[in-house]
């Protein structure tokens, strides 16, 4: 997948505006479980919004960074405060339509 445009990732954040957090990454930062947990959510949705909690380790754009490397496919698209919204496209029955780049 291509790195994502500005008028895409604008779609997007407008798309995951009304999202209510799906996942919290906590004091323990990224493990090997809360990625499984993503990865997992990612079979179900294309579009998920994350919460950092205070006692996570590092910042939430860093954790983004962190899940956008470890998992295939996987773009940050926005990061507001310790909130974070990442995006897979799904490979058979995708939902979302990106406006052209």
């Amino acid at each position: 997948m291509t790195t994502l445009n500005s008028k895409q990732r604008a779609y997007l954040k407008s798309l995951a505006q009304p999202l209510k957090p799906i996942l919290h990454v906590g004091k323990d930062g990224v493990t090997e479980a809360s990625v499984q947990a993503i990865e997992d959510a990612f079979n179900t949705r294309e579009l998920l919004k994350l919460k950092v909690q205070e006692s996570a380790p590092e910042g939430a754009r860093e954790i983004g960074e962190v899940l956008a490397e470890q998992l295939k496919g996987v773009q940050l698209v926005q990061v507001i405060g310790r909130t974070l919204v990442l995006y897979r496209e799904h490979p058979t029955k995708s939902k979302i339509e990106l406006p052209p780049s």
